[in-house]
């Protein structure tokens, strides 16, 4: 959370998470073309030569007012994959909420478990663990033949109980319903403690 005493705003940060090519990107990608120009900033994507997102996208919303102060949310995606282990970690710094992008495809369970635990450390690192912070689970991918169960998902993944959603990206289900979702776990957590 940062505030600008200068123009009443505050700003902040989520961060979509979880393993390479689990459907961040493709999450931040449908939100910014659906929403009213007027209400976002710029999309900003850095790729590799692979057309991976490397480092992050970066989106901002407005709505209503927090603590008196008009918010903007910045939406983060880390990038997936193993060697970028330290961008997730800066891009984790100051983070509010978190969106947890679970692959639902059977053979990503392993790639699902190791990023979720990658996570929790990172958070760990700054002081913080995803039992007391705001975050939500989303099974993206729940379209394709070779999915897993949303309850094998919910025992190997959501341990601390928090908010799920099954979504499909690609064609925007459950995309808006997990934005929602987190962006009112992080301003009830804003509004509860004070900084």
């Amino acid at each position: 959370m940062f505030i600008n005493w200068a123009t009443n705003e505050i700003t902040l940060k989520i961060v979509y998470y979880g393993p390479g090519l689990s459907g961040k990107t493709t999450n931040l990608q449908y939100i910014y073309q659906k929403l009213d120009p007027s209400l976002r900033g710029n999309l900003i994507t850095l790729n590799t030569r692979e057309d991976r997102t490397l480092f992050f996208d970066f989106l901002q919303l407005e709505f209503g007012k927090i603590l008196g102060k008009k918010p903007r949310f910045n939406l983060y995606t880390v990038p997936g994959q193993v060697l970028y282990a330290n961008s997730r970690k800066l891009i984790l710094s100051g983070v509010d909420g978190i969106v947890f992008v679970a692959d639902a495809q059977k053979d990503r369970i392993d790639d699902n478990l190791d990023s979720l635990l990658d996570l929790e450390e990172n958070l760990i690192n700054m002081g913080k663990t995803l039992q007391s912070f705001p975050w939500v689970l989303q099974y993206n991918k729940t379209d394709l033949p070779n999915r897993e169960t949303a309850k094998r998902l919910e025992r190997k993944l959501n341990y601390f109980q928090v908010p799920q959603y099954e979504s499909v990206a690609t064609r925007g289900v459950g995309v808006f319903e997990t934005l929602k979702s987190i962006i009112n776990m992080v301003v009830n957590s804003v509004q509860q403690h004070t900084y």
